[in-house]
């Protein structure tokens, strides 16, 4: 199942309402979860990027409609990558 890894940076909007971010993660995982998104894991950081959000699903559509409908809420700007484990990476570059 293809893996994304989304760097988010907070809006001006998010950051006004920070209080509220950990609600929002919970709300966005039952999003995800009927949307057949599968969250490996929220993490809030310091430094270039104000969190990490990583999930799974079977096709990349589902996985972005809701990176996308994240983005559109207003609090986050997510930077989104595909990610690959060690054994699909050798398989792409040929072992």
């Amino acid at each position: 199942m293809p893996t994304y890894i989304s760097l988010l940076r907070l809006t001006d909007e998010g950051a006004r309402n920070i209080k509220k971010s950990t609600s929002r993660a919970m709300a966005f995982d039952k999003a995800a979860e009927k949307a057949g998104v599968h969250i490996i894991g929220q993490y809030w950081t310091i430094g270039d990027f104000d969190g990490v959000l990583i999930v799974s699903a079977e096709r990349e559509e589902q996985a972005l409609h809701c990176l996308a409908e994240l983005a559109a809420a207003g609090n986050m700007r997510p930077h989104t990558l595909q990610a690959f484990d060690m054994k699909a990476f050798a398989g792409i570059v040929g072992k």
